[in-house]
């Protein structure tokens, strides 16, 4: 019988603004430059899944008309104190079209980096931006029938949602959040219409002859519940009914009939998670998780983990990500350790940031092409690197999960409510997991199911290599008892 794979990796790397990384003798490195020993290093720390975020091509004109607004500029003071009008290179999801910028090395050098990694036993996941193109797209003019077009009322009741393309005649409407105000550097694709969603799905196989999967950015906006909701008014006025099927039923069906390893993963929020998990997405964002790790709620934690066993497996866990804030500002540095030890010892997908080993603390906008040199911090590095290599162990991709929920360590004491404790078996192999995840001293009993046969077992903590010698049976009647100060953990191999 096939092992459940119950854990991926997926390590995201802004790609235009990494590169700089390589430049040398004043050539500015493409994806050539990246020497094979960095990839190696990846595969040493067990990263199955490497996302190039920003590989496609921006319009030149949709950064010199939208990238400059004074609250953009007043963004990229802050991120970069030095910065210059050079350093802006366009939103990485106003794209030209599925066209690998020539600025990275363009779409041979991609193809020979999938190689590259494919050989190291890794995947390259490449963006897919199912809701728009670049408002200054030449596709709005050589394809405007997949766009979301409306008459000249509806535009001049909202122009800052919708606009006519130069030269045209037509009125489209620009990318939007339902719940936020038009992307105006974007142009809205149109979901109701068969035409778009067929050029769509082109578009889609075409990436997957250069990469192993996509990151699909707002998944959920191509629902045809939330597309109705966010375009009711344009879609009513030019007679659309909602289609009979999803747009991710037929994309993902068509793209895993040719491909079925091919990977999708969601950007999705609202809860409408599961839903996407159903259409065939094979992960989606786990936004939920990481606002729970930012609160110091054990037991909120804990609840979200008894979710289905399906919903788990396919959820991708993070704490920190290009739109999100870095973790070592918002949570701290012992409180992140916690939320990263969690993250990545549960099921699911573990995902992970460049610049998160290392503690990086500016939240890049995504125009910018360059960021400033941060100081490494070299213990929570030293940390990231050893837990990344305790969890490549075969245990944590195929073995089993179970949360073991913490009792009392003596009457009276209610700070067992801040364990957060389980236990994975593979092979004769066990390893339990156990976090403080609060500000105070914490202690619990732990029961479970020893190894038959032995009256004790020795516990050996492979974040410290400290070693306890347990009896077995008291670990079945009474549970083993743990205490841990704020925020710090266990990892027991035995």
């Amino acid at each position: 019988m096939e092992k459940i794979v119950r854990q991926r990796s997926l390590y995201e790397i802004n790609v235009r603004v990494w590169l700089r990384n390589f430049d040398k003798d004043g050539k500015k490195a493409t994806l050539s430059d990246v020497p094979n020993s960095y990839w190696d290093y990846l595969a040493d720390l067990g990263i199955e899944n490497v996302w190039l975020m920003g590989v496609w091509k921006t319009p030149e004109a949709a950064i010199k008309k939208y990238c400059f607004e004074p609250f953009l500029i007043d963004e990229y003071k802050k991120a970069l104190k030095d910065f210059t009008y050079k350093d802006v290179s366009g939103s990485p999801y106003s794209i030209e079209d599925y066209i690998v910028s020539e600025k990275i090395g363009g779409e041979n050098e991609l193809v020979e980096l999938k190689k590259t990694l494919n050989k190291r036993g890794m995947n390259l996941i490449l963006d897919f931006i199912p809701n728009h193109f670049s408002a200054e797209s030449s596709l709005v003019v050589k394809h405007p029938e997949i766009f979301l077009k409306t008459n000249e009322h509806i535009f001049k009741e909202d122009p800052y949602t919708f606009f006519k393309p130069e030269g045209a005649s037509y009125f489209i409407a620009h990318g939007r959040d339902p719940f936020f105000p038009a992307w105006t550097d974007t142009a809205q694709i149109n979901y109701f219409e068969p035409e778009a969603r067929n050029f769509m799905i082109n578009r889609l196989k075409r990436i997957t002859e250069l990469a192993d999967g996509v990151r699909c950015d707002m998944a959920m906006l191509m629902l045809n519940n939330v597309f109705r909701n966010t375009w009711g008014i344009v879609l009513s006025d030019a007679g659309y009914h909602t289609p009979d099927t999803e747009f991710w039923q037929e994309a993902i069906h068509s793209i895993k009939n040719q491909n079925p390893n091919f990977l999708f993963i969601a950007e999705a929020y609202w809860d409408l998670e599961w839903q996407l998990q159903q259409l065939g997405f094979d992960y989606t964002y786990d936004k939920s998780l990481m606002d729970r790790l930012k609160n110091n709620d054990a037991g909120s934690i804990r609840d979200h983990l008894r979710a289905e066993e399906d919903y788990q497996l396919k959820s991708v866990r993070f704490i920190e990500n290009h739109d999100e804030p870095r973790a070592i500002n918002y949570l701290g540095y012992d409180k992140s350790k916690a939320a990263a030890i969690i993250i990545s010892t549960i099921q699911g997908m573990r995902f992970y940031f460049d610049g998160q080993f290392e503690g990086e603390r500016t939240k890049l906008p995504v125009q910018l092409g360059r960021k400033s040199k941060e100081k490494p911090i070299d213990s929570l590095k030293n940390f990231y690197e050893k837990l990344l290599r305790i969890v490549k162990n075969p245990i944590f991709k195929y073995g089993d999960w179970r949360l073991i929920t913490p009792e009392p360590a003596w009457e009276n004491d209610y700070s067992y409510i801040n364990i957060i404790a389980f236990l994975r078996s593979f092979e004769n192999q066990y390893r339990l997991v156990v976090v403080n995840y609060s500000t105070e001293i914490s202690a619990a009993r732990l029961k479970f199911e020893p190894p038959e046969g032995m009256e004790e077992i020795i516990l050996t903590d492979l974040l410290t290599n400290e070693k306890y010698k347990r009896n077995t049976f008291e670990i079945f009647d009474l549970g083993l008892y743990v205490k841990l100060s704020p925020f710090q953990s266990h990892l027991f191999a035995f």
